[in-house]
């Protein structure tokens, strides 16, 4: 009776095949991979574009509601004044930010981590400590 089957073929030929199969299947889940980052990456770069047009909308908004501020105040006063009175209290907010911002920019440097830093060197310095005696 002669049969044909795996468990007849020399180990070389299972090796082989092995080899084979695991080199096609990991072509086959790296291009599977690309095509999931693909995907990603165009859902991602389509929502970026509307978080954009939304940003962009936004900003003509908070234009539009600052003329309207203006218009209100020309109802009482000179509307070169309104315009001037809002624009001083818009770069007064500016610069109130500006110095928010230098102040938080300025406790961000330098960038690394000095706690965790610290840590390390205590724990080097106990380590040390301990293999000394």
């Amino acid at each position: 009776m002669e049969r044909n089957t795996q468990d007849d073929q020399p180990i070389s030929d299972l090796v082989r095949q092995l080899s084979e199969q695991t080199s096609s299947l990991v072509r086959k889940e790296l291009q599977l991979a690309q095509l999931e980052m693909t995907e990603k990456g165009k859902r991602a770069a389509i929502g970026a574009g509307l978080f954009g047009g939304a940003g962009v909308t936004v900003l003509f908004g908070v234009g539009a509601l600052i003329a309207a501020v203006i218009l209100l105040l020309a109802t009482a006063l000179a509307a070169w004044l309104s315009a001037l009175i809002v624009a001083v209290v818009l770069l007064a907010a500016g610069g109130i930010a500006a110095l928010i911002g230098k102040k938080q920019v300025q406790q961000a440097v330098p960038p690394e981590p000095e706690q965790a830093i610290q840590s390390t060197k205590r724990d080097v310095a106990h380590v040390k400590g301990k293999a000394g005696r």
